[in-house]
Formats: structure tokens, sequence, C-alpha cells
């Protein structure tokens, strides 16, 4: 089986699907880099908003540039979020928008993995980044921490083996501590840390689980997307068999992390 093409073309689906909980890595996350109020921020592959938005609810931004390659997400994102200094461009990787003199920081949530040439992305981001400033980015621990997925996969190969190099984990070697280091590394950035944030993924019950996973953007749900209804209705019922609720009925999973940032010195 080939894989897939990712599909990132509903703003509402995603929103659902998985931006819901980057914004609650989010938090911690800026809490984490504690920058100066009145900053202006760069925020690479913005997606639907969920950085965005924590950003202009928090921490007083002067302005942010958020771009994005998807249109529509950056029609959905500048539709969600009203009152907010916030430009929102479509670009790619490749031709990030500049600032004079440099971007304070610049961010990306969720992204670092699904990048072509990463490299060259992170190298990107600090062109546009003034002496001094930071570069930071969080992604989720594919390859161990992010029940949510793991245990969709592992119930879709159990259906069909020749699935099992399309999971996460396999595919986006970028979710662990030590590549992450020596990406920022590699790129010239100086002080790179990296920490994890955990968080806990509440369901109030297996539907509100399950229908994410029919909206077709983003790797699990475009998956679904290829089965037929036969296929489809025995991995539903696999995971409702696998996923047993508390006593109120809800289903909660766990999820990991890793944020990474790095300065600037020249």
């Amino acid at each position: 089986m080939n894989i897939p093409s990712d599909r990132w073309v509903a703003g509402d689906a995603y929103d659902i699907f998985m931006a819901r909980w980057s914004r609650k890595v989010a938090r911690p996350f800026l809490e984490w880099l504690a920058p100066a109020p009145r900053c202006h921020w760069l925020e690479v592959g913005c997606g639907t908003g969920a950085l965005t938005g924590t950003i202009c609810r928090h921490l007083h931004p002067s302005s942010i540039v958020a771009c994005d390659p998807s249109p529509e997400f950056i029609s959905f994102a500048r539709d969600s979020i009203v009152g907010c200094p916030a430009t929102f461009v479509v670009a790619d990787t490749d031709d990030l928008p500049r600032r004079e003199g440099g971007f304070d920081l610049v961010v990306s949530g969720l992204v670092l993995n699904f990048l072509a040439q990463p490299a060259n992305a992170v190298r990107s981001m600090r062109d546009r980044t003034r002496t001094g400033g930071g570069i930071a980015a969080y992604v989720w621990d594919y390859s161990e921490g992010m029940e949510l997925l793991r245990v969709f996969w592992e119930e879709a190969v159990g259906l069909d083996p020749s699935a099992s190099h399309l999971a996460e984990r396999h595919r986006f070697p970028l979710c662990r501590p030590s590549p992450l280091t020596e990406l920022f590394a590699q790129a010239g950035l100086a002080e790179v840390e990296v920490r994890p944030f955990d968080i806990a993924f509440v369901f109030p019950d297996f539907h509100a689980y399950w229908s994410p996973f029919l909206g077709g953007t983003g790797p699990a749900p475009s998956y679904v997307g290829t089965l037929d209804t036969k296929a489809r209705t025995a991995l539903m019922n696999r995971l409702k068999k696998r996923l047993v609720p508390a006593p109120d009925g809800s289903i909660r999973l766990t999820a990991r992390a890793f944020g990474i940032r790095g300065l600037v010195a020249n």
C-alpha cells in the first residue's frame, strides 16, 4: 500500500480532530518561553490558529504574522481569531514572510514533523529572526506519548497489516528530543533546550473519539477516507471494544508533546 496523501483542506475538521488539543499544549509551551510583552511574532504553519489565538489571549503581542500553505486553514483562522494584531498569510516554509529588523520570536506548533525539509525550514526561520531573538516549536511524541493515535493505528494494523508504515510514529522521526536538538543545533541556534508537555485527551463518549477520524484532514483521517464502508465499520468496532469507558462513559487518553527552543546568537 502506498502512503495516502495527507489532506489539509478542511479547517473545521482539523480544528475538531487536532487543533483543539494543540491549544492545550500551547499555553504551557508559551509559559515556558516566557517572552517579554509587545513582541513581534512570526508563526510558521499556523493551521487553524490554535497557537496564534493563545499568543493573542495571553501575551499582548505587538504583532503576529501567521502563515500556512493551506488557504482553507488561513481562511478559518482569519475568521475565527478576532481582536488580535495578527496578519494571516498563505505561505510555505520556502517563502516565509519577513520583517525589517527581524522578528523577536518565530514559533511553530505541530508542524516540523510534516515538513519534507525541516532543516531548511529551521534555517529559514532563523533568517527571519533578529539577533538575540528566539525560535521555538512543539511536536507530538508520536514515538511513545500519543495514545490517541497509537491505539488507532494498532487497531487499524490489526485489520490491515500493510497499513503499519502509515502510522505517524514510523513516518515522522522528529518526535524525540535527540533529533529535535540536532535539528536546531545544525541550524546554528544557541542554548537549545527540549522539554516535555503532558496533557490529557478526554472524550465524553466513544462517538466523540471516533467522529473526528471521519473528517478527512490529517494522516489518520486521510487513511480512514480510503476505507470502504465495511472496513471502516470493522475498524470502528475494534476501537470501540478496545477503548473501555469510565463509569460516566468518558474516555481518557494521554498525550505528550516535546517543546524545543533556541536563540539566534549572531
